[in-house]
Formats: C-alpha cells, structure tokens, sequence
C-alpha cells in the first residue's frame, strides 16, 4: 500500500490547488487520479470544445444579418470537418500538454486509472491500493440518459460523443429543452442541419427568467422547429434507416413524430460518484448521488473535500474554479471560509446569447418581498448601439432591493449578453453590493454598455413592472 500526503481524484479545478501546494509544500509526495483525459470535463469535452464550435455558428449567423446593412454577402460552403478538426487539434494539444506535465512531475504519481474506496482514505486504483489523511475529490459528471423506450436499442449522440463527429446530419432531433439543448441547437442549425428540439418543460430553457425564456423560443424558432411540453416517449428506427422520435404533448396527449438521422440526448448531467463507492469511505451522498459537503466543502469525512460538480450545487467550471481556492484555504491553510453562492453567474451561448447572475425576480420576491422589489428594464433597440446593430426585442432585467439598493439579480438576451453581464458581476461581490456605481457612474456613449446602465436607471416596484410588460 502506497501512502501520500494528498490523493486527488479528479485534473479540473482540482489541478488549481495542486500547483500552489506543490510550491509551498515541495515535500509533499501527491497522487492525481483520473480514468479520462486529463484536463477535466471543461476542456476535454464541455465548454472549452462547445466554445470552439460555436464561434463559427455565431458568424454565421452574423454574416446573415449582413443584408439588413446593405452588404450583399453569401457563404459559399461551410466545412464541418475542417470546424470539427479544429476543435479536436487544440483540445487534444492542451490534453498532451497536462498529461505531459502530470507524468513528469517527481512529486506527482499520474493515475490514468478507475478510483473507488475499499475503507475510510483508502483507495484502489488499477492494480495499487493508496491511501491519504487529505483527498480531494473533483470527480465531475456524467449525461443523463433519460428511461425512454427503445433509446437503448439505437445508436445517439450526447454531448461527449458529438466532439467524434465528422460529417454533417442533415437532420437532427435534440431530446431535452435546456442550456445544452440551446447551445448545440443553434451549432447544429447554422452548421446546416434541419434541428428539432424537443423539452419537456412547458419552457424553454426553464431556468431562465420566463420573459427570456418566452423571446430565446422566440428567435430560436426562426431557424429550427423548437417544441416544449412534449414527453419524448419512444425512439425507433423507419424503414429509410431514419431514426423516429415519438413524443406525446403532457396536456393535450397528443402525439407527434419527428424522423431524423441523428438523435442527440441533452436531458441534463448527474453524478458518477457510483463507481467511486464513496458509502466504502464513509462519504455521504444525497439522493442524487451528489457527495453531500458543509458549508467549508468539507464531506461527511475530515479531510476529504469535494469540489466543482462533485457536490452537485453548481455546474459550472468557474464555480469549480472558485470552490477551488476555498478548499485550499481551509484544508491546506486552515483558514475557514464559507462557500457563497449569492452571486453565481452563467452564460447560454446560444443564438441570442443568455446571461444571468443572482437571483430571478420569483426567489427576489420570496427573499424580501414584493414590496421590496424594484425592477428594472431596458430593451437594446432603444439604445444608440442597439439600433445601429438592428436588433429587436433584446433586453436587460435587473432586480434590486428597494431603499438599499443592493443588487439581487440581473438578466440579459442579446448580442454579447455575456460581456455585458460583467458590469454587474463585480458589485454583487462588493460589501454593500449596491447598484449605486452604475447609477452615478458614467457610461461611454454610444456603447452597448447603456443597455445595462439605462436598466439600472429604469427601477420601479415589481408591480408596475408587471403592468407595464
């Protein structure tokens, strides 16, 4: 049995401790473990890959708007394979770099194994047994793989295995209405395929606010069939080899039936905490399998700590990245900080794009009343920047406390939605996370920026809001 000072099981946001102890703690003799690429779900097959898809899409979409100004311009031919490859080329680049450096670092002894416990701080990996007093677990994700009937008896894409693909579908069925949903519908679309996407949920993208939600189903419908409230119930396979997607509408019970050549699974992530036996360390789960952590993101056991999706509070890389340096302040440091969510920002990269930050303006008014409520709106048509882009309907929605004025909340859909939201992202992390900054503050005239600032300046209670949109 091999025993070291610190086992990490996971190379995302874990690696952001790793270096720091390595400097102030050169002694130190750690194992890193990890059964996939090293570099963790971000880079390898999550936002970093996703990202280098979507710029494409997004100019093409740009490009399409060009007639609007008087350019005539046309795409002449659009190269899956060569924006596939790309991807691929500088993921698998940064991947050898990391496995490079884990597998030649002295301190460092590189797993590229299956962890799970077999007692309190012990594990097998591979063909070894390891133990340590400290262990990190940054073990991510998994898709989800809804229970529908013959799913399992044809072969579909998830967000993973779609980073393989090198040719085109011409069409294409999306089971699930959320952020992945969104993202690789719009990809998918502007690459050329004929999209459907089917949600459960009566909307879509759900976890927006319902005005953003209402105008993405908006927009998004004029370049692919988007259908909400459907329950897909049966998958098979036609005649012409085409795959039939059988979905039921959750009021009415009506069916539909979509055919396409490709289904591609977007219901959502979980947890992959099964094949680590955490009950075999004494870690404690919930029922969803997230390792259950307090509030310092410490488990159920002392010294064990988990991090990014591992806990399952937010599936986000910069909330790994941020759960990161706590768990180094309080396990290597020994300080005791708290994990504060109050703020946690995230961007759809659809097209139009999504930004959001705090609180919707429901949890605003269940917080601190309606009373103490005040919204504020503004539309980018009605900015200079925004009506020289030529964009309609777009807006920015902040919530904030009356009388303080503390920022509780703030929702963007437009061009740059997730620059934008920037502005306000740093106020929420100030002591008085007051809005009163961009109230006095000046704004460069005519940039975008005015549609955040004017939204500020727009404040009224709830109520009015309500009557007013």
């Amino acid at each position: 049995m091999k025993d070291y000072d610190l086992i990490v099981i996971g190379t995302g946001s874990a690696m952001n401790i790793v270096d720091p102890i390595m400097q102030a703690k050169p002694e130190w003799k750690i194992a890193v473990i990890d059964k996939d690429e090293p570099g963790g779900i971000c880079l390898t097959r999550g936002c970093i890959p996703s990202k280098l898809l979507l710029y494409p899409a997004e100019l093409i979409r740009e490009i399409g708007t060009a007639h609007t100004f008087g350019i005539d311009v046309e795409i002449k031919d659009i190269d899956f394979k060569n924006v596939m490859e790309r991807m691929r080329t500088q993921i698998s680049e940064k991947i050898d770099t990391i496995r490079k450096g884990l597998s030649g670092d002295k301190n460092i002894d590189y797993y590229p194994e299956v962890a799970e416990f077999v007692a309190p701080y012990t594990l097998k990996v591979g063909s070894e047994t390891i133990t340590s007093k400290m262990i990190f677990l940054c073990t991510g994700s998994k898709t989800l793989i809804p229970p529908v009937k013959g799913l399992d008896t044809i072969p579909y894409l998830t967000s993973d295995t779609l980073l393989a693909m090198t040719l085109l579908p011409e069409s294409i069925v999306i089971i699930g209405g959320g952020y992945i949903a969104a993202e690789y519908g719009h990809f998918f679309s502007a690459m050329g395929s004929q999209v459907t996407i089917i949600g459960r949920n009566p909307r879509f993208i759900p976890e927006e606010e319902p005005e953003v939600s209402a105008l993405a189903k908006k927009v998004m419908s004029e370049y692919l069939d988007l259908v909400t409230d459907h329950e897909v119930i049966e998958v098979t396979t036609s005649a012409d080899g085409l795959k039939k997607v059988i979905a039921k509408d959750r009021t009415s019970g009506k069916e539909i039936i979509v055919d396409a050549q490709e289904v591609l699974v977007a219901t959502g992530r979980g947890s992959n905490t099964d094949i680590l036996h955490p009950e075999k360390g004494g870690i404690q789960t919930d029922s969803n399998g997230w390792i259950v952590v307090n509030d310092y993101l410490e488990t159920s056991q002392p010294n064990i700590w988990a991090l990014g999706d591992a806990n399952g509070k937010y599936l986000f890389k910069h909330v790994g990245n941020y759960e990161s340096t706590l768990v180094y302040y309080n396990a290597i440091l020994g300080k005791k900080e708290k994990a504060d969510y109050h703020a946690v920002p995230h961007a759809v990269f659809s097209y139009p794009e999504i930004a959001s930050v705090g609180l919707r303006e429901k949890e605003a008014i269940d917080t601190v009343g309606e009373d103490n409520v005040l919204i504020g709106f503004q539309r980018y048509e009605d900015t200079a920047k925004g009506m020289a882009m030529n964009v309609k309907d777009y807006f920015a929605k902040v919530i904030v406390e009356a009388h303080t004025y503390r920022i509780l909340g703030a929702h963007i859909i437009g061009p740059h939605a997730s620059v934008l939201i920037h502005e306000i992202i740093p106020l929420m992390y100030t002591p008085q996370q007051s809005a009163r900054p961009i109230l006095d503050g000046m704004v460069i005239h005519p940039a975008l920026n005015e549609v955040v600032s004017w939204a500020f300046s727009s404040l009224m209670p709830a109520e009015h809001y309500h009557h007013r949109h």
